[in-house]
Order: structure tokens, then C-alpha cells, then sequence
């Protein structure tokens, strides 16, 4: 006569672990795989356009905003066509003719004056190519 029996075996839950490393690894590969952008230091509307093209990331942008006020990188005003003249001068000087373009972020609502007043400026800093982005239609 037997008085003890083993007691009934429990299933083992399916194993967590493995499906948790690989939700960590992808969450990684994400994070590091994403493109990271410069803030910018305004908010800008570009104007419609039709058509399509593409800017480069790496290409020289100058920000304009409605009220015509202009920034690049952390320099407002004068002082970002002065930072924006430096840094053409640092990219002629690893690429030549390379750093001749310029791209224009400028809200939809500035004023055609203050851009044409931008204008000689840039051409002073020796840009003969400019691109303005647009949105399309």
C-alpha cells in the first residue's frame, strides 16, 4: 500500500526571457539607427510650390522666418550671415565649389523685400546657387 504519491507535475510557463532580450536588442538597433536632426531655431512654413526635389542634409541652411528675421545655427541676425560666411569659407576650403549653394528655409509669409534685401548678402558671401524649400501642393 502506497500512502505517498507524487504530487501532479505543473507545466513550465513558456520561457519570457528570450522574447524580452529581443524586444530590448530592437529597441537598440531602433535608437541607433535613427537619423538624428538639428532643432531648428524657429518655426518655418515654406511656401507651396509644384513639382518635387529633393535638399541634401549635409548642404549649408540658412533659416528665415515671417517677420524676416534670419538664423543660422545659434546665430540670429548679422551675426548668422557673419557664421554663415565662416562656415562657407571651412567648407570651400574641404571642397571646393562644393559649398557655392546655399539652402533657404524661409516661412511662406516672408516678405518678398526682406529676401530680396538677403540676396546681395548672400551673393557677397560667394553663394551662386540657392535652394529655397518648398511643401507641394
Amino acid at each position: 500500500m502506497r500512502l505517498f504519491t507524487d504530487p501532479p507535475r505543473r507545466s513550465l510557463p513558456e520561457p519570457l526571457l528570450p522574447m524580452i532580450n529581443v524586444v530590448f536588442l530592437l529597441l537598440i538597433f531602433f535608437l541607433l539607427a535613427a537619423t538624428l536632426a538639428q532643432p531648428t531655431p524657429f518655426e518655418v512654413t515654406p511656401p507651396e510650390a509644384a513639382g518635387e526635389g529633393k535638399t541634401d542634409p549635409g548642404a549649408l541652411v540658412l533659416f528665415a522666418n515671417s517677420k524676416g528675421e534670419i538664423a543660422y545655427g545659434e546665430a540670429r541676425g548679422d551675426a548668422a550671415i557673419a557664421a554663415l560666411g565662416a562656415a562657407a569659407q571651412d567648407a570651400r576650403a574641404d571642397c571646393g565649389d562644393c559649398a557655392d549653394s546655399l539652402t533657404l528655409r524661409a516661412d511662406g509669409k516672408l516678405p518678398g523685400d526682406a529676401l530680396a534685401k538677403l540676396m546681395p548678402q548672400l551673393a557677397g558671401l560667394g553663394f551662386t546657387d540657392l535652394k529655397l524649400v518648398v511643401r507641394g501642393k
